[in-house]
């Protein structure tokens, strides 16, 4: 009797057993068994993201957890703009940089610092000087109090951002028109004085053309000329599903590093859209009209382009790994769809999807490609 007791009770036990959800461990969660990307290239480069002010005050726990996991490297996609940061004279917004750096502190990521010296998103006092001694000073204060508030938080600097225009000559910004070409080896002494330990770095768009990577790479051998220090390029992979070719970028990547820099691919993300007749590069100041033909995805990205673009950014990675001994960061312009600056340029109100994460911060395709690079 004690016997068939014992047994119908260890029957009941494998019942209740039965039917209960088997638990999961951490590494058996589907979401988890990819993996992270700063893992999974930590021995290769930085992977970064540029943060917007509501991610950088983490105000969505769910997109700060995804930051911190996926992300080693850092940098503000507005906030230190001149006109945000300095937008007048005696005035300066540190309240959000602030934060950005405890962030990177916080997390253990490389914190860099976009942008001091750009002709757009400029200062309204900085712009409408005319002279090149008022000029230099203006400068000199900025970086001297942005770069010197950083000093030593700060892993990298885009010192000068995009002073070169297509064809290779130099862009005809109030610093050229006041200071002429000699205000791009002052910005990066005067930030090297001021930052001595940060890596400074010359950012621009379209650098995959062989115009325009003439007139980078005649620019920077002037600046190294000069005795001012340069430490890298940040290529902007602001690309498309088939443009610019493998061949090109990696062309590019051999010959800024054969200046003796490392080289960046920073603001990367990948348009899924058609571009509209006459809109090239990522000078902000293109716009067009917004058609249903620029807009073909607004229910949601189908298949056969996810799967495009997943197969173009593993090829992207695929190169950047070939490379890595050139390359020092990869930094995504952006964390999820939505939030991407894409969705509006060139044409405002469109459904793009640029990014590795969809609008409810899951995984894409895109992101699987990558990780299965280096698993």
């Amino acid at each position: 009797m004690k016997l068939n007791l014992l047994l119908l009770a260890a029957t009941l036990m494998v019942a209740c057993a039965s039917t209960e959800e088997p638990k999961k461990g951490p590494g058996e969660n589907p979401e988890n068994q990819l993996g992270t990307l700063r893992e999974a290239y930590k021995n290769d480069f930085y992977i970064g993201a540029a943060l917007n002010s509501r991610q950088i005050s983490e105000s969505n726990t769910e997109q700060a957890a995804l930051i911190a996991s996926q992300f080693n490297s850092v940098t503000a996609e507005n906030v230190m703009k001149s006109s945000q940061i300095h937008p007048s004279e005696d005035v300066f917004n540190f309240d959000i940089p602030d934060k950005l750096a405890a962030l990177a502190a916080k997390h253990d990521m490389a914190f860099h610092g976009h942008t001091l010296v750009w002709h757009s998103q400029l200062s309204s006092f900085i712009n409408d000087i005319t002279d090149s001694t008022k000029m230099a000073n203006a400068l000199k204060a900025h970086i001297e109090a942005v770069a010197g508030r950083y000093s030593g938080k700060v892993y990298s600097w885009d010192v000068v951002n995009e002073a070169v225009e297509g064809d290779g000559s130099l862009r005809k910004s109030v610093f050229l028109n006041t200071m002429g070409e000699d205000y791009l080896s002052f910005a990066f002494k005067t930030a090297a004085d001021v930052d001595p330990n940060a890596f400074l770095y010359y950012n621009d768009y379209s650098m995959t053309g062989a115009q325009k990577r003439a007139g980078v790479i005649k620019m920077v051998k002037k600046i190294q000329a000069s005795g001012a220090k340069i430490d890298g390029i940040g290529m902007q992979g602001h690309w498309g599903l088939e443009y610019p070719s493998i061949q090109e970028i990696e062309t590019s990547i051999e010959q800024y590093a054969a200046l003796g820099l490392k080289v960046a691919i920073t603001e990367l993300d990948i348009d899924v859209l058609p571009n509209p007749d006459g809109v090239s590069g990522a000078d902000i100041s293109q716009s067009a009209e917004l058609k249903a033909e620029y807009n073909p995805y607004v229910d949601g990205l189908p298949d056969d382009i996810a799967e495009k673009q997943a197969k173009r950014y593993a090829d992207l990675f695929a190169l950047f790994l070939k490379h890595k001994d050139k390359i020092d960061r990869v930094t995504f312009w952006g964390v999820n769809d939505g939030e991407s600056w894409k969705n509006n340029f060139p044409v405002n109100g469109r459904t793009n999807y640029p990014l590795l994460f969809d609008r409810d911060n899951k995984k894409k395709k895109a992101f699987e490609a990558i990780m299965a690079l280096k698993n």
